[in-house]
């Protein structure tokens, strides 16, 4: 069997090495004490811990549905959810989404936002998400000034923490809504709740959250753990990792940090990965909480005096959860790094009592695209691809993949690789 070396263990990593194992020998290398990358969790006191948000599966695809089954008992293993978001807006919580839930806003709000809904009506011409220069114009084109004036606009500016001019919209076609003003004036009648999004119920696994997904899929594969890959070498036959001789290679880590660690490269190449050496990302600052009781699963904070941007009650996911107190958990995630002592001290502004119980800082969470991204980080594929190095995952595609996403793009490296063996050439 040919050798393969997958780089990171996230769910991108393990995803990949399942679906390969049968026809590669496999190795994976995590930098971590543990895999799972941005999906692992601690236990604290025995409550669990999501170091970074709070993740679910479901997806639309039924191949990633039907692949992801095949590991697990849905039934005894799982429990089913409905999503029950909710907004913190002018210290009042509404409904989620919020142009489903108008009609609990203050009235002079809702009368001009029905304005601009009606205007809209008038004028729209029916367009895809793409069709816009920007998110910004994505976001008052399709729910007007006054929405994006008192939600949609703040609470994107703090989580991407960016211009959202510059964003462009082909980042974001098909994980977003195309609304109708129609559509959103007869949901707020008769009170319909969300229900197109795909994670609109989701499921959770009843012990241990995500690193019980990753434990799971890492079940009987060749895990490295504390190996931080700090040389790839490129010969004219093979390939290596930190020395060690490979067929080919998936490498799911940080795109931009490929370059200082890649040898043996044409200088083309290593042109390719110096344009996306810039690329954005955010990082996030997440702390462990305590908090009172609540039916709500997400809750967002677009106010920007507050810094928080969402509350994640993960501990109303599974009773298992909340384990170690008489209280129910939650993670708060802050956009960007922040110290402890202002976090404690914005958790005092924040419903819910919220107790800290630890905290965790992620360099980089959030990737962001910009107008030229995804043709730089096509061209680093495809000539990496040249040297049998495939980029996988949210860090080295640059893609805001979640872990159905994250599987869909491991379904289709791996088939890609797949189909390289079996060419005559």
């Amino acid at each position: 069997m040919k050798k393969l070396a997958i780089i990171g263990s996230g769910i991108s990593g393990l995803a990949t090495a399942n679906l390969l194992k049968e026809q590669f020998e496999v190795t994976l290398y995590e930098k971590s004490h543990k895999p799972g990358g941005l999906i692992k969790c601690d236990r604290i006191n025995d409550n669990l811990f999501h170091r970074v948000g709070g993740h679910v599966f479901n997806s639309r695809n039924q191949l990633v549905l039907d692949w992801f089954w095949g590991f697990f008992d849905r039934e005894k293993e799982f429990t089913k959810a409905k999503r029950n978001a909710k907004i913190l807006i002018n210290n009042e919580i509404v409904g989620y989404p919020i142009e489903n839930h108008l009609y609990q806003l203050e009235s002079h709000v809702v009368s001009s936002i029905i304005d601009d809904l009606l205007a809209l009506a008038r004028d729209r011409t029916p367009a895809s998400a793409s069709s816009y220069p920007n998110f910004e114009a994505f976001l008052i084109g399709n729910f007007g000034p006054t929405l994006y004036t008192h939600y949609f606009g703040p609470y994107n500016r703090k989580i991407w923490n960016t211009d959202l001019a510059k964003v462009p919209l082909a980042w974001l076609d098909g994980k977003l809504p195309m609304p109708d003003p129609k559509q959103i004036l007869l949901s707020n009648i008769l009170k319909q709740e969300e229900g197109a999004m795909v994670h609109s119920t989701f499921y959770y696994p009843c012990e241990n959250g995500s690193q019980f997904i990753v434990d799971r899929l890492a079940q009987g594969l060749d895990i490295r753990l504390n190996s931080p890959v700090t040389l790839i070498e490129v010969t004219s036959i093979n390939l290596s990792v930190n020395g060690e001789i490979y067929d080919n290679i998936v490498y799911t880590g940080d795109v931009r940090n490929l370059r200082n660690i890649l040898t043996g490269t044409n200088g083309i190449t290593m042109k390719v990965l110096e344009r996306v050496n810039n690329l954005p990302s955010n990082a996030t600052s997440n702390v462990f909480c305590e908090c009172d009781p609540t039916d709500t699963s997400w809750l967002y904070v677009c106010d920007p005096s507050l810094g928080a941007h969402r509350i994640i009650y993960t501990g109303g996911f599974a009773k298992s959860n909340n384990r170690g107190s008489d209280r129910m958990t939650c993670v708060v995630e802050f956009s960007g790094n922040h110290d402890e002592n202002y976090m404690v001290q914005q958790l005092k502004l924040l419903p819910g009592n919220l107790n800290p119980l630890a905290f965790n800082h992620e360099p980089n969470s959030y990737v962001l695209q910009e107008s030229n991204t995804r043709r730089l980080i096509k061209e680093a594929k495809e000539i990496l691809l040249t040297n049998g190095i495939s980029l996988v995952g949210r860090f080295a595609e640059w893609e805001y993949y979640n872990i159905d996403k994250a599987i869909e793009a491991a379904m289709d490296a791996s088939q890609e690789l797949l189909d390289d063996q079996h060419s005559p050439c």
